[in-house]
This record gives structure tokens, C-alpha cells and sequence, in this order.
């Protein structure tokens, strides 16, 4: 299966801005690449890249002032399954974890565990470890948070999460993984390209937020926000929390004029 994704995003700045954008796919998926176009930004400016320490590419350019745009535009072949599927797998134990999992067991910018872990254990501390809790945790923070643009916060921690029971994918994300590191279970966020491939269209496309939890020796893709197995996630960058993976970091401030995304399955020919 192949898909179109891409992005065509405009900020306006007062003055010269630095910046760093994190909207590429991740070099695990480099090979999958039938098209791509360069990056390009109007007016043009010099970029560069580099991976930082979770390994996501990000991009440096400094925006002049005035209207600047930044536009990709790619496809990319997808398997045509839906998120794999592994009730039975057990929760790995923390002495048994790899060392570089374990920043994923932590507190974070916006996932207070110290907040949260009374509350997850007295809630799930009797569920089946493993796979089976993390699915418990993502059915508990999909029917308690209510998905609604309008309440779009991006200084929402976790905990205001679970407090106001309102926000976005981000929000949803934010809360179950700090309920997995409460019970043990190291967690990162994700997020990415996400199209509505196998399901009725939702809506304006965005880039969508999900998570990945550590189990049995390996990561695997929980999304609480649609709670549902979905086709063609194309990740983009990973990290503890919406802090490590912004789609755009600007040194100084900066208006959104546009933002447009797509991501769609196109004709193989």
C-alpha cells in the first residue's frame, strides 16, 4: 500500500527567528520511501539536520521576519495491516528492563507520575500485567477524556488532564502513559502521520499523538485516544512526552497563519 503524506505549514515572525522542525520520518522507515520531495521553505533559507538523542531527525533553518512556509511532501509504502495485536504478551520486570528503557519508567514535563501513581494503582494495580493492563488503562483514558479541538491546551499536563476531562490526542496520550509508568510499565509518546485509512473520515487531517509501551522485550503501538487498531501510522518522532518532539521549536516568538497536512492511500500504478 502506498501513501501520500506531507505537510504545507506558515508562521509569521516579527524578526529573525531560529528554529528547529521535527516533521520527517524516523530512519527506520527511510527504506520505505517510493517519493520525496525536498523540503522546501519560502523565501528559501539554508537548512541542516541532525538526529538528537532519541534519534528523530530535526531540521535547523532561522525563519527571516515577515511570513515564512515550510512545505514536504512524500509517499511512503505502508503495510496494509492493522496494529499488531498481542493480548497474551507479559509485562517485562524492571531488573529485567535494558537500561536505555528506563528514562521511560520517569516523570516528565507533562506526565507527573508522583501525582498519578496513587490513583493508577488503586484502579489497576488488580488487572493482568502486561498487555492486558496497558488495554485497561487505554479504555479508562479514552471514556474519561472528551476529544474536543476547542479545548486544545498545550501547556496541559497529564494530571490537568484527568482533572478536566477535556483536550486533544496529546492529552490522551499524556494520561495513559503516565498511568503505565506508574504501574511500571516505560511508555514514550509518539507522534506522526495518522490518515483515516479503514475508517470514515473524522475530519481535517493533523498530526496525530499516540504511544508505544514496552512489553516482552519489545515496543508496541497503544493509541487511548482512538482505542482502536488503525492502518499506516507513519511515526515521526518519539520521546517522554510532547516536550521532546515538538513539530516546530522557535527561538522567540511566532503566529501560526497556516497549517495544512495530508495523508492519504494513493493508487499503487
Amino acid at each position: 500500500m502506498l501513501i501520500r503524506y506531507g505537510y504545507d505549514i506558515t508562521i509569521s515572525c516579527a524578526q529573525d527567528t531560529p528554529m528547529i522542525c521535527m516533521m520527517e520520518v524516523r530512519d527506520e522507515r527511510r527504506d520505505d520511501l517510493r517519493a520525496q520531495a525536498k523540503v522546501a521553505t519560502v523565501p528559501e533559507v539554508p537548512t541542516s539536520v541532525y538526529r538528537d538523542g532519541y534519534g528523530n531527525t530535526c531540521r535547523r533553518c532561522v525563519a527571516p521576519a515577515g511570513q515564512f512556509s515550510v512545505r514536504h511532501d512524500c509517499t511512503i509504502e505502508s503495510s496494509e495491516e492493522l496494529d499488531p495485536y498481542w493480548p497474551d504478551l507479559p509485562q517485562t520486570a524492571i531488573a529485567d528492563l535494558p537500561d536505555e528503557v528506563l528514562v521511560y519508567l520517569l516523570g516528565s514535563r507533562y506526565c507527573e507520575t508522583d501525582k498519578l501513581s496513587q490513583f493508577a494503582w488503586d484502579n489497576f494495580g488488580q488487572t493482568q500485567p502486561g498487555w492486558a493492563r496497558v488495554q485497561a488503562i487505554c479504555d479508562y483514558v479514552h471514556n474519561h477524556i472528551q476529544f474536543n479541538y476547542q479545548n486544545a491546551r498545550y501547556t496541559r499536563t497529564a494530571y490537568e488532564g484527568w482533572q478536566e476531562g477535556t483536550g486533544v490526542c496529546r492529552d490522551f496520550a499524556h494520561l495513559a502513559i503516565t498511568l503505565c509508568r506508574c504501574m511500571n510499565i516505560p511508555t514514550r509518546y509518539v507522534n506522526g502521520f495518522l490518515g483515516d485509512i479503514g475508517v470514515p473520515v473524522a475530519g481535517p487531517m493533523d498530526f496525530a499523538a499516540w504511544m508505544e509501551v514496552f512489553l516482552d522485550g519489545g515496543w508496541h503501538t497503544f493509541d487511548p485516544r482512538n482505542n482502536k487498531r488503525r492502518i499506516g501510522r507513519i511515526v515521526v518522532a518519539y520521546g517522554r512526552d510532547a516536550a521532546d518532539v515538538p513539530l516546530i521549536h522557535s527561538f522567540g516568538p511566532h503566529l501560526l497563519q497556516k497549517f495544512q497536512i495530508w495523508c492519504d492511500q494513493v493508487d499503487q500504478a
